[in-house]
């Protein structure tokens, strides 16, 4: 009986597995595809780049300079220098140079030694100190500039100075206007050629850089007579500002 009952689950389990055969080779035999489905939706794109640049004259000159003394003593030294830095201040300001546009930007005091032979020996105390203007008036820098220096004497010190634009949002929209105008032609090309009539703006990135002008050339040095016999040339050149914009446009059709 028990053996009857074993042979009959045996067969039911056999049809089981010859069900699941047939089964699996329907399946590998079929030319269905796999479907994939995909609820986002369907976009074509176009991305460009477009360059912008434009050219103005700098409305700002940014100017270092000061006094150096070396004497016996730091008490002579530092009262030296300041009967100097005062005088040269005031000729900034007398010449039309506001004082919140002057700013100290160095004060130093150390010794100075002479070492040549078998010896060092103190040759004195240096003190220096400098100023850092803004100079709004370029046109009258280069007088400006002389009046100061005469009136530090042969302690006068200039360090450099550097030309910019103090409101460039003129220039920055301007190079914005003419990058944008640049990208949206490349992009309707492209679109036009394959086909496409061209969509919104996806995604945009700018990038923007400043060409400052050259460094201008002294003619003359302040070292030693601070007597000058011309005025000091000072031309500000050009300041160019450039935009790139990186811009992903949609495209249609």
């Amino acid at each position: 009986m028990m053996a009857r009952q074993r042979r009959k689950h045996m067969k039911h389990i056999a049809l089981i597995a010859l069900a699941g055969l047939g089964l699996a080779a329907c399946t590998q035999g079929s030319s269905q595809p796999n479907i994939t489905v995909n609820t986002g939706e369907n976009r074509t794109g176009v991305s460009v780049s477009g360059t912008g640049e434009v050219t103005g004259t700098p409305d700002t000159l940014t100017i270092d300079l000061g006094v150096s003394v070396l004497a016996d003593t730091v008490a002579d030294a530092t009262t030296q220098a300041a009967e100097r830095a005062d005088a040269l201040i005031e000729a900034l300001v007398s010449g039309g140079v506001e004082r919140e546009d002057i700013t100290t930007t160095n004060f130093s005091i150390f010794p100075e030694y002479d070492y040549r032979g078998q010896e060092e020996r103190l040759t004195g105390y240096r003190v220096n100190n400098t100023v850092r203007a803004e100079i709004r008036d370029i046109a009258a820098a280069g007088d400006l500039i002389d009046q100061a220096v005469a009136a530090a004497e042969d302690t006068a010190t200039v360090h450099g100075l550097s030309f910019s634009t103090e409101d460039d949002a003129e220039l920055v929209e301007a190079a914005r206007a003419a990058a944008w105008e640049d990208a949206r032609a490349k992009a309707e090309q492209l679109a036009s050629l394959s086909g496409q009539t061209l969509g919104r703006a996806i995604a945009i990135t700018e990038t923007m850089t400043s060409t400052p002008p050259p460094i201008p050339y002294f003619e003359e040095s302040y070292a030693g007579d601070a007597a000058l016999e011309r005025a000091t040339p000072i031309e500000p050149g050009s300041e160019t500002v450039r935009i790139v914009l990186q811009v992903d446009f949609a495209l249609e059709g």
